[in-house]
């Protein structure tokens, strides 16, 4: 249902992206899911394939152009994600499901983010999203999945909806896309 209701703004999306970003729209990546179960998520591009005179992708500041950035303010850079949903992989709210690479770096406290299913939007989301450290954040998924409810999820997207309008906590202060979660040092 979310799916056809969206569809105009997807297509809307999809448009942006062939235009002025890549010829690939899509783009899939392995995010860790329930249970740490890996899955790949679907996403629009919101980055060019800009290299340098070596052949190797440029810093995302440098990639991230003007409609990227429209993308990931408006959050439809997220809309292919209802796949996901549609798949069984993730949930509408439950905490963001984030590269499989992290899976290793989190302490056991961390890693009961996963058990829920990841969501397209969350409790770290509309509580700070990418102004929090990943410590905070984990720390809201944790009591995200302790607190679970019908309820919660229903608070959870009348924030988001929120959030979007506001274009909040986008990005981390001083950087293009969120920094690399190289593990914690507590409990480890």
């Amino acid at each position: 249902m979310a799916l056809i209701l969206f569809a105009p703004l997807l297509i809307l999306a999809v448009i942006i992206v062939r235009l002025f970003i890549s010829s690939y729209v899509f783009f899939k990546q392995e995010r860790g899911g329930l249970n740490g179960e890996v899955f790949k998520i679907v996403k629009l591009r919101s980055m060019t394939d800009e290299r340098n005179e070596k052949g190797e992708l440029l810093p995302d500041a440098d990639r991230l152009n003007s409609w990227g950035q429209f993308l990931r303010k408006t959050s439809l850079d997220e809309l292919p994600e209802l796949i996901n949903v549609l798949k069984g992989e993730m949930s509408f709210v439950g905490p963001r499901p984030l590269f499989s690479k992290y899976l290793e770096r989190y302490t056991p406290e961390q890693m009961r983010r996963h058990e829920a299913k990841p969501g397209i939007t969350g409790w770290a989301q509309v509580n700070g999203r990418n102004e929090l450290s990943w410590e905070e954040k984990f720390a809201l998924d944790v009591w995200y999945v302790e607190n679970l409810s019908f309820w919660l999820d229903v608070k959870i997207i009348m924030l988001t909806f929120g959030k979007v309008l506001k274009r909040e906590g986008i990005n981390e202060a001083g950087q293009a896309t969120a920094r690399e979660f190289l593990g914690s040092q507590e409990g480890r």
